[in-house]
Order: structure tokens, then sequence, then C-alpha cells
């Protein structure tokens, strides 16, 4: 599926965030800026949108970015080959619940819009402390459902029956629109998410809502 609509997934991003997705990702990098990264790693990367940005903002010395879809990082390649930020991200193919990465290796681990897609939630983000350092931050950038009255109402209909009209027209594969709003529906947010990072083993967990709770960003700490 996020092969098929991987020329279309930025376009997707602005959609679903009503165009302020870039703002989104700004104030969950802000979260490490003054966390020391040496190497950091951007899991479900997509275009690596965060990737790009977060070398630019933090600085490291080098950015891993994994992801599932080989169409998805054959679109980052490009945009970071534009950026001239090749000597400094580098992509790969890979599950988030199997990692093929070393223990303790990451100052910071960033995942934005990604973590509702993993199979195994749990086995994920214990992928994901497996790769951190001691001490290191995971930051999750993740959308949520509203629940202000009437924006509440008003987000809702928009994500559930407006969207999936638009993605007919600008996607190869419309079922992904109705898939994306399932599993936002499904996804544990706020408080219980903060509980799984909890169970799974990380500490100093908090969330902060963002635009009346379109989304949320997340953190825990190894």
């Amino acid at each position: 599926m996020f092969d098929n609509i991987a020329p279309r997934y930025d376009l997707l991003n602005r959609l679903l965030s009503l165009g302020i997705d870039q703002s989104w990702r700004r104030k969950a990098l802000a979260l490490l800026e003054n966390h020391p990264i040496n190497e950091l790693l951007d899991m479900a990367t997509g275009t690596g949108d965060l990737a790009i940005m977060a070398t630019k903002m933090l600085q490291p010395n080098h950015v891993t970015g994994v992801d599932l879809s080989p169409n998805m990082l054959s679109f980052a390649a490009e945009k970071v080959k534009k950026a001239k930020l090749s000597k400094i991200i580098e992509f790969h193919e890979g599950d988030a619940e199997n990692l093929s990465l070393e223990d303790n290796r990451f100052d910071a681990v960033t995942v934005a819009f990604g973590v509702r897609n993993f199979g195994d939630l749990e086995k994920g983000l214990s992928e994901i402390k497996r790769v951190l350092k001691p001490g290191g931050k995971l930051v999750v950038l993740e959308f949520t459902k509203p629940r202000v009255f009437p924006f509440k109402q008003i987000y809702h209909t928009y994500f559930r029956y407006i969207l999936p009209l638009v993605g007919k027209v600008t996607s190869k594969d419309p079922k992904a629109y109705k898939y994306l709003y399932e599993s936002v529906q499904a996804f544990p947010d706020y408080d219980r998410f903060t509980s799984v990072l909890q169970k799974v083993g990380y500490q100093h967990t908090h969330y902060k809502a963002l635009s009346l709770g379109i989304c949320a960003i997340y953190l825990g700490v190894k």
C-alpha cells in the first residue's frame, strides 16, 4: 500500500494535517535541541522529511532512516540528494519489529506518523529501545483523535468522508485513505500510548497535544 502511495505521500500528509505537519515536525525535533546527538535514527522515515529536517535543525553527525517501503525510500533518497545531505543521511529498508542495527547505538530515535503502522506496537517500541543508548530519547509524532467539541465532530467528518474523496483523485490506491482513517481510530493515543511506552521500559514519558488534538508529540527516555 505504501509503495503505491509513495508518489503522493507528502501531499497526503499535508491533507491529513490541514497543511501544518511541517510545523509539528519542528516542534517535535525541538525536544531534542538540548540533547547532544551524534547518531540519529528516523524510524518509518517514509520520504525522508523528518530526517532532512532533523539534519538541518539538530546537526547530528549521522542519520539513519529506516522504512519497510522501497518506493518510499527511493523518493527519500532523491530528496536527500537534492538537499546535498547524502554524506550524512543514509537509508535502509527494514522492519521496526526486527531491526538489523546494533544495541545501544543511537542518541535519539524519531518516528513521525509511523508507529500506528507497526504490526506489533510493543515489539517495535522494544526494538527501538534496544538500539537507543542509555539515556537516549524517543520522540514520536502521531495523529490522534481530537477531543474538543465541535472540532472533534468537524475533523471526524473531514477525515472519514471528505479525505477519501480526495484520495480517489490523488492516489493510485484510494483504499489507503480509508486505512489511514481506520489506523488513527485504532491507535492507542494520549495516555494509552504513554502507558505502552512505560510497559516496554521507557522512563520520563509524557505527551503534548497539538492543534486541538489533531496530533500529539510523545517522549520517552531509555
